[in-house]
């Protein structure tokens, strides 16, 4: 049976307009009033129609969740970041409108302008980001998950790449390793400009060249030929430990590092950058620092529910756990390549 306002009204002892009024909040009601419509709408089970809903509140109760799934992104990573944003919106009793493809200024222009969604939180954040001007002049509110180079006038979060790159350098160097390898995202992740990318290399350049440490950095395609290319260049530069900001390669790394007749850790060390599952279920479990994609799509909804989100920039501190994929090294020598 579908339940209707008016049987709310019934069961609360009040009239159908009463109950609108305390779902809208566009009329001040007693508070004893109040509660017993919301006890009723709690017992009944009462939704009320989005549709009407939007049009009596002037509110969609939907949030817009811009994530564009490029061949270059990994998204079984993007979608822990979705699930943080939809489980953080449902606490609100809101909906996500998940927008993947790639449409650039003219997409937000298009969710602003269809009153599509209250809000809009954004992913795949460029470092000289082209929808800024639009985003700062939207007539809702905006989150960026990620942080371009101009942030200013806007809400931002994410994990402090900058320092989960040092992060990184200082544990191996702690273990007594001088030579490393960054093993990082795509080369097509780096040509665009994503943020994230370019602030995790300035941590990772500024430790290496503060702990006297010697450095490779490869970029990595997201495939298995795309490793192999990558560990035999980096691997015959002699280093011990390999730091992986890059997802999609983890599940082949260890395999083939065996292949090649490498043990973890007592060839070579393995510190990744991915979400804590990812390094956990590993055949070694790998030291991580974590990306904590929950914690910030949830964050990042919190500030999208407000009316005007804070312009500032939020950083999550790294966390860095280490499990068995790193130890101290063995004398550095020439490793064979395949």
């Amino acid at each position: 049976m579908v339940v209707t306002i008016a049987d709310v009204a019934r069961a609360a002892g009040v009239s159908p307009s009463t109950v609108s009024y305390v779902l809208s909040g566009k009329r001040s009601i007693s508070e004893g009033t109040r509660r017993r419509v919301e006890r009723s709408i709690r017992e009944l089970g009462y939704h009320p129609n989005a549709g009407a809903r939007a049009l009596a509140s002037s509110r969609t109760n939907v949030l817009a969740l811009v994530a564009p799934l490029r061949a270059d992104v990994n998204v079984p990573v993007v979608m822990q970041f979705v699930g943080g944003v939809v489980t953080r919106a449902r606490a609100h009793d809101h909906d996500v409108l998940l927008l993947t493809e790639d449409e650039g200024p003219d997409g937000l222009r298009r969710v602003a302008g269809s009153a599509l969604a209250d809000a809009v939180i954004v992913m795949d954040v460029e470092a000289a980001e082209p929808r800024l001007p639009v985003l700062r002049s939207l007539p809702l509110p905006a989150v960026l998950i990620g942080v371009p180079d101009e942030p200013h006038g806007l809400a931002c979060v994410d994990l402090d790449f900058t320092a989960a790159g040092a992060a990184c350098v200082g544990h191996l160097a702690e273990l007594g390793h001088r030579a490393i390898a960054l093993v990082g995202p795509s080369p097509a992740v780096y040509a665009r400009g994503t943020s994230y990318a370019g602030r995790f290399l300035r941590g990772f350049r500024a430790a290496v060249a503060q702990r006297a440490v010697r450095a490779a950095e490869r970029p990595c395609p997201p495939s298995y030929d795309g490793l192999r290319a990558c560990l035999d260049d980096v691997l015959g530069q002699g280093v011990t430990a390999l730091v992986v900001h890059n997802e999609a390669v983890l599940g082949p790394l260890l395999p083939e590092l065996a292949r090649r007749g490498l043990r973890v850790p007592e060839d070579i060390s393995v510190l990744a950058v991915c979400p804590a599952d990812m390094a956990e279920f590993q055949a070694v479990p790998l030291s991580s620092v974590d990306i904590p994609s929950a914690e910030l799509g949830g964050l990042a909804v919190e500030l999208a529910m407000s009316a005007a989100p804070p312009a500032r920039v939020r950083l999550l501190p790294p966390r860095l756990t280490s499990r068995a994929s790193t130890a101290p090294p063995r004398t550095a020598t020439p490793l064979p390549s395949s």
